[in-house]
């Protein structure tokens, strides 16, 4: 472990060290210290999207992992490509994220270049499944800005990398080339820090900032309820984007601000102007899930992207919103992406009964 090296002055600007490639000492004894790393690939003709996660809560000394895969034959733990995970496993003493196999069957994670390259390994011989890739950085790793949602407390990185690699699915091989993000978080998270301590909020009043439109759309709009939306596309290593969404502070037409993330088009990076990029998302009604996307950016040296995209496969993890692969179209390009749409549990089934709704509801649901 390390003594994170930019702890106390932190900005959007402050770079990355090699040594945030490894897991940081925690500051206090708080139990609910969580760091992360997350891996994601996909296999565009196949409509194949495929995870590799593992989050370590540091002064427990436990891990959980999750290896997915998913395409278009099943959404749900049950149905869907490939589905591992292991749950609160004791972690081995000072361990290194540079080189490292997580417990009890988990998947590998070996730096070769710091902040840049990494070879990303897992087997499951029983069910004839493995994945083996190389992520290679596109650019530096990008620090969103301390103090916003949804980094409100702890170091967030995202970056663009190119995945080259071998996907074994129930014996068969299938090649791995795909530009997908990796990104990692430390800090406090899970417990009573994903509770608001608005007064309004812990007494379940939820405010509509901009009352109107749809009543399902206006639901999702309620404040205080930990809605989280992170969408990216890219068609290589030149042209794409990503943002966190905030639903919450949409409008009644069904656009929603983008307070973080990229614009890149011939391989240049600039952050999102977050008063000037949106985007508004269709629902399938029998799902709930996300089925089309217009995105609208503008980034802070006045560069502009239109995006529209279409979920091809999901994987519905908690029986609530989905992880969808996309398929984008931006710059006269075809690019491939997820939306991560998170939810609360009453929240959800509230927004889903007004999408499902074959009438005027007389009265609040």
């Amino acid at each position: 472990m390390t003594v994170d090296e930019n702890a106390g002055e932190i900005t959007a600007d402050t770079p990355f060290t090699p040594a945030d490639d490894t897991y940081h000492v925690p500051p206090t004894d708080d139990p609910y210290w969580v760091e992360t790393n997350w891996w994601s690939f996909n296999v565009p003709a196949r409509h194949i999207g495929g995870w590799l996660h593992a989050r370590y809560d540091v002064n427990r000394g436990t891990v959980t992992w999750r290896v997915f895969v998913w395409d278009p034959s099943g959404a749900d733990v049950g149905r869907i490509a490939y589905y591992r995970n292991a749950t609160d496993k004791p972690m081995p003493e000072n361990p290194d994220l540079r080189d490292i196999t997580f417990p009890h069957g988990g998947f590998s994670v070996k730096m070769i270049e710091p902040l840049t390259r990494y070879q990303i390994s897992y087997s499951d011989p029983a069910n004839d499944f493995s994945i083996s890739f190389e992520h290679t950085a596109v650019h530096p790793p990008r620090r969103f800005t301390p103090g916003e949602p949804p980094a409100m407390y702890s170091p967030h990185l995202d970056q663009l990398g190119h995945q080259v690699g071998e996907l074994v699915l129930r014996g068969e091989s299938i090649p791995i080339d795909s530009y997908s993000i990796r990104d990692r978080t430390w800090g406090p998270r899970g417990g009573h820090h994903m509770q608001s301590k608005k007064p309004e909020y812990l007494r379940g009043e939820y405010k509509v900032l901009h009352p109107g439109g749809p009543r399902w759309r206006e639901i999702e709009r309620e404040r205080g309820r930990g809605r989280i939306q992170y969408i990216f596309g890219h068609s290589g290593p030149e042209t794409g984007f990503l943002g966190f969404v905030r639903p919450q502070d949409g409008d009644a037409e069904g656009w929603s601000p983008l307070n973080h993330g990229w614009l890149l088009r011939d391989g240049r990076f600039e952050r999102l102007d977050k008063t000037r990029s949106r985007m508004r998302n269709f629902r399938d009604p029998q799902t709930g899930w996300s089925a089309h996307m217009q995105v609208d950016l503008t980034d802070l040296t006045d560069r502009t992207m239109y995006a529209e995209g279409f979920s091809v496969s999901h994987m519905c993890e908690g029986g609530l919103g989905s992880n969808a692969l996309m398929r984008w179209e931006f710059d006269g390009e075809i690019g491939w992406g997820e939306d991560q749409d998170g939810w609360k549990r009453s929240h959800w089934i509230k927004m889903m009964n007004a999408l499902r709704a074959t009438s005027t509801p007389t009265e609040e649901a």
